[in-house]
């Protein structure tokens, strides 16, 4: 049997979401928040079965997993993960990160969300597990007014951090940390690259050229009822 990996003292960014399709904007906050964060690595992991999305607008998981890993190739800091595809049912970021914390330990893990996903914090399964297993970081929406660092956190969520003014971090009872992070990224919404698509219109730009060609190629986000 080999050496197991050893993982001390790594700093592993986890970046969740439909990511249908993933976009400029996406890699672009990633960069940031590894840059800023001296992240020694970030997984994209694909939701398979989104708890919160859902609907004839989103694409096969196989097709969006596919559409993360070119994005990605080309990054030597990013990593597709499949490991929502791999397990049966919805979707659920505690059993994603339970799932890393178990194999990755024991590295630091940061859960990356973006703060329209964060609002909905406290309707998440076992949302109260999460903060005793990984720091989080919330990323503002580019373009959007971003609320002070001491009046953005949900109330559901008051009773678990208390926020600290001298590093505008909120704190946990296990150590770790909940922090807003301010994007300079691009404002780009999936949504609009779909909307493009659909209106037979260019998202060169948007999208990784790669993404953009496989977009094509498989005739993804295309009205209903056109053929493919």
């Amino acid at each position: 049997m080999g050496t197991p990996p050893d993982y001390r003292g790594l700093r592993i960014g986890l970046f969740g979401g439909t990511f249908n399709p993933i976009h400029l904007g996406h890699l672009r906050s990633a960069e940031e928040v590894r840059e800023a964060c001296a992240l020694d690595c970030i997984y994209f992991v694909p939701a398979a079965q989104p708890p919160h999305k859902g609907g004839s607008d989103l694409a096969p998981a196989t097709h969006r997993l596919k559409m993360v890993e070119l994005a990605v190739a080309d990054n030597p800091y990013f990593s597709a993960s499949a490991i929502e595809l791999e397990r049966p049912g919805t979707s659920y970021s505690i059993d994603t990160i339970r799932s890393f914390f178990t194999a990755l330990r024991p590295a630091s893990l940061l859960f990356i969300v973006g703060i329209d996903a964060f609002r909905e914090f406290a309707t998440w399964k076992d949302y109260v597990l999460i903060p005793k297993l990984c720091d989080l970081l919330v990323t503002s929406r580019p373009g959007t007014p971003t609320p002070p660092s001491d009046q953005f956190l949900p109330v559901a969520l008051q009773t678990l951090f208390w926020y600290d003014p001298k590093t505008n971090v909120y704190r946990h009872t296990s150590g770790h940390s909940l922090v807003l992070h301010e994007i300079a990224g691009l404002n780009i919404a999936a949504s609009t690259i779909r909307g493009k698509v659909r209106a037979g219109k260019s998202i060169r730009y948007l999208v990784h050229p790669a993404v953009e060609t496989y977009i094509t190629h498989h005739a993804l986000y295309q009205p209903e009822g056109a053929s493919r």
